[in-house]
Parts: structure tokens; C-alpha cells; sequence
């Protein structure tokens, strides 16, 4: 595997790809240096099913979560497995805001010899880099990085929690509310169960397995998921709703009541 995972890589290749159209949802000049070695051959590996599409559609989602929470007052916003993620760069974020990017510390300085050869500019915010084994505890490395858990914060955990079991998302998410001030938030996407069992998904999903990176986890149930770790939803939507890529996404919106559809949720959700 190599230093930068591949899920980081075929990410920051779908933000170019997601970048490179006349009507982009966002702009990351800087995400096809940051796919190589290997994010646009991943891309054609893995690319069917609408994934290009979903990684723009939830990268503008939680680009409007973060511009949404900071206009409300929140001033501390930690971006979970940020892997190649600019935010700190491309967001025009109030300077009064402290943003911590969590990821293995190997993936975190190759991203900061990346971005020094690309001469990338100064964030606004007061960033922070912590390297930290996400599958352990990590909250005190965050700490010893100046977090403060008596601020309302915002978690921002981006394609994490599919890589993860059932109960290993459990208690990351109760982990990020035990270290959360009142007022804090978490804004995420999860998929639905009904998804990984998707017959149609199951060459995708298959060969994600045989690289070693499976997709293990979904709910067709997300509000009482997340109201059994400490979260309350506010807002959950699917690509293809208004604020959600409405007009970018591929195929139908189907009524939440309709059973067994495959579904990506975009979520934001206040500690409880």
C-alpha cells in the first residue's frame, strides 16, 4: 500500500476531475498533483456507480457545513482522516479559526511535502496536523495539538465510517461527543445498508475487497444510529435533494419511504 491510501488518492482525482468543469461545485487547483501516484487509474477501477459524482456532491456538502457552522460562531473544526483534503487552503476561513487535520502522521508528511513543492499558499485559519493511529485512541494526541474540548466544535469525519465496522463507527462517534462542548457538531456521510447489499454494487464493492479496503458498514436507520452515540440529525439529505448537488446527481431521489435503495446520506447532527 502506498504512503498516501488509495482512497485519498481516487478522492483528490475526483476533486480535479469535479474541479475541471465549467460549472464546478467547488475549486481545488491543487488535488490532481495531490492524486498521484495512482488516483486516476483508481478512479477507472473503481469509478462506476456515480462515485466521481457522490465525492463532488459531498465535498461541496461539508465545504457548506463548515462556511454554515463557522457563520454561527463555531472556531474549532477538526477534519477526521483529512487525507488529501485543502480545505484549510481553498475555504476562506475567519483567521480566529483553529483547524486540526487527523490522519496517520506517514500520509501527513508526505501531504506536507506535496504541498511545499507546489508551492500551495498559507492557510487563513491556524492549522494544525495531528498524526495519530485513527483504528486507536487519538484524542489525546489531538489535545497535546491545542484542541480544546470546552468549544463548541465541528467533527468533520469524510468518508471514514464505511471503512469501519458497526461498532468501531459506534465509538468514534462517541468518542468525538465525549470530547465535545455543548454546541458542537458533526457533519458526515454514511451510506445505507441497503447499498452494500446492492446487487448492483457488488462488482465495485468486490473489488475494494481484494485491495484491502472493504466497505463494512451501513444503516438504513442513520438518525437512530447516531442518536445512540450522542448525536441528534438536523439535517440529512441524499445527492441530487436541493443542497445536495441537486441536478448533478445521476439518477432519481427516491422517497425515503421506498425500502432496499441504495443510498449515500449527507448529514449534520448537534451533540445531544
Amino acid at each position: 500500500m502506498e504512503t498516501v491510501s488509495y482512497t485519498s488518492q481516487w478522492t483528490a482525482a475526483a476533486r480535479a476531475l469535479e474541479s475541471e468543469r465549467s460549472d464546478a461545485l467547488f475549486s481545488d487547483p491543487l488535488a490532481r498533483s495531490l492524486a498521484e501516484p495512482r488516483g486516476f487509474e483508481l478512479l477507472d477501477q473503481y469509478g462506476g456507480g456515480g462515485l466521481v459524482e457522490f465525492v463532488a456532491i459531498r465535498t461541496r456538502y461539508l465545504d457548506d457545513a463548515i462556511n454554515d457552522l463557522v457563520g454561527q460562531g463555531v472556531r474549532q473544526v477538526v477534519l477526521i482522516a483529512a487525507g488529501m483534503d485543502t480545505r484549510a487552503l481553498r475555504l476562506k476561513l475567519p483567521d480566529d479559526i483553529t483547524l486540526y487535520e487527523v490522519d496517520h502522521q506517514a500520509l501527513i508528511t508526505e501531504k506536507e511535502k506535496r504541498l511545499a513543492r507546489l508551492a500551495a499558499p498559507s492557510p487563513s485559519v491556524r492549522l494544525r496536523r495531528v498524526g495519530a493511529d485513527l483504528a486507536g485512541d487519538w484524542s489525546a494526541a489531538l489535545r497535546d495539538a491545542g484542541f480544546d474540548p470546552a468549544l463548541p466544535t465541528l467533527w468533520v469525519p469524510e468518508a471514514l465510517l464505511f471503512f469501519l465496522t458497526e461498532e468501531q463507527s459506534a465509538t468514534l462517534l462517541r468518542t468525538l461527543a465525549a470530547n465535545s462542548a455543548p454546541g458542537s457538531w458533526v457533519a458526515l456521510d454514511i451510506l445505507s445498508k441497503s447499498l452494500l447489499r446492492n446487487p448492483a454494487a457488488q462488482i465495485f464493492l468486490s473489488a475494494l475487497k481484494s485491495d484491502g479496503i472493504p466497505w463494512l458498514f451501513g444503516t438504513d436507520a442513520p438518525e437512530e444510529f447516531l442518536a445512540g452515540t450522542g448525536w441528534t440529525v438536523r439535517e440529512l439529505k441524499e445527492p441530487g435533494e436541493p443542497g445536495a448537488g441537486e441536478g448533478r446527481w445521476p439518477y432519481a431521489v427516491q422517497p425515503r419511504e421506498v425500502g432496499g435503495v441504495a443510498r449515500n446520506w449527507l448529514i449534520r447532527a448537534e451533540l445531544t
